[in-house]
């Protein structure tokens, strides 16, 4: 298997239990997740040599978070020590009609506060295959916006593959200062990773698709691939297609375009939902391993749809599935029956 490695902040999830409003709660369910984090897991669930590079404190809480990696087999060598907090988020839980809901308390954590002085990049990306990064990482802050790219000018030296999901996050930036800052870092990706969204608030390329609707016919999509390809220079340009029908109810497949051919996934119908915050990572994660091992971009995408399917499934952010568990479901076998 190959060095994969991820860059992001890693966050203490706080959320309420089962489908308890905030008001209603008196604890606090606790696990860590977060973004880039959430991939690593992924691809050391696979068999990967995964490194997450991140700043942490030095405290017990810091500690959790490094151990909460390492349990799963992430390499944590490359965590700086060091600042004053880690970032927290507040989850919310919504069922039927009533929406999800994400509180941050974010702001001056370790990794936002953190400076080029605390990685040895060029140490990181040797001998790695694969580099990934959403746009979480740089919305966080200046400092990250900045080591983000010092990454990826290390990872591009060291002929690394670089893919990032674009990850719009409205309650950390504008649309204006999103496209200020990640246009530019495009010049560094090979493999871009979004959903109708995100190729917007990010980049300024609107599909023809209302997710709210249910609309999202993949014709939509063709020609607002192949512009990006051609603008950015992306080898391959991948999105998510999610039909919302309740927050506990949802369609879900994928597109991919390797600047030659569109390949549409199969569609699959996710309810009951358990949990969906990490599923786009789970894709991620999925298209990643799909993409460095097998022969075909449609058997890279079916891996990752199916892998981000799972992990509606799975309380948590990480997606604890198996490769083996995956192949099961893209090829076929969505039965959920008793495997003896």
């Amino acid at each position: 298997m190959k060095k994969i490695v991820t860059l992001g902040e890693i966050m203490l999830r706080l959320s309420t239990p089962g489908n308890k409003r905030f008001v209603q709660s008196d604890s606090f369910d606790a696990v860590f997740g977060g973004g880039e984090a959430n991939v690593a897991v992924s691809c050391a669930n696979y068999g990967h040599e995964v490194y997450f590079v991140s700043k942490l404190p030095e405290h017990e809480i810091g500690q959790s978070a490094i151990n909460a990696l390492r349990k799963y087999g992430v390499k944590t060598d490359y965590i700086a020590r060091g600042g004053d907090r880690i970032g927290i988020y507040y989850l919310e839980t919504g069922a039927s009609m009533r929406p999800s809901k994400v509180i941050y308390d974010r702001a001056h954590s370790a990794i936002a506060e953190a400076s080029a002085t605390d990685f040895d990049f060029d140490k990181i990306m040797e001998g790695a295959s694969w580099f990934h990064w959403s746009g979480i990482t740089p919305a966080i802050s200046e400092k990250a916006a900045r080591l983000t790219e010092l990454a990826c000018q290390a990872a591009k030296r060291h002929h690394v593959t670089i893919s990032v999901d674009l990850n719009f996050r409205k309650k950390l930036w504008t649309k204006e200062q999103a496209q200020a800052v990640m246009r530019p870092l495009m010049q560094y990706v090979d493999v871009c990773i979004g959903n109708e969204e995100d190729a917007e608030l990010c980049l300024g390329f609107k599909p023809d698709a209302d997710v709210v609707g249910g609309k999202t016919d993949a014709e939509g999509y063709k020609s607002i691939f192949a512009a990006m390809a051609d603008e950015f220079g992306f080898k391959y340009v991948i999105s998510t297609l999610r039909e919302s029908f309740s927050a506990s109810h949802n369609g879900w497949k994928a597109m991919i375009y390797n600047g030659k051919e569109f390949y549409v996934s199969k569609r699959y119908d996710i309810t009951p939902i358990i949990d969906r915050v990490g599923g786009g990572d789970a894709f991620s994660g999925g298209i990643i391993h799909g993409l460095l091992t097998m022969k075909t971009q449609a058997e890279a995408l079916e891996f990752a749809v199916a892998a981000s399917a799972l992990k509606h499934t799975i309380n948590g952010d990480f997606n604890l599935v198996s490769e083996e568990e995956v192949k099961a479901l893209a090829g076929g076998d969505a039965s959920g029956r008793v495997q003896r």
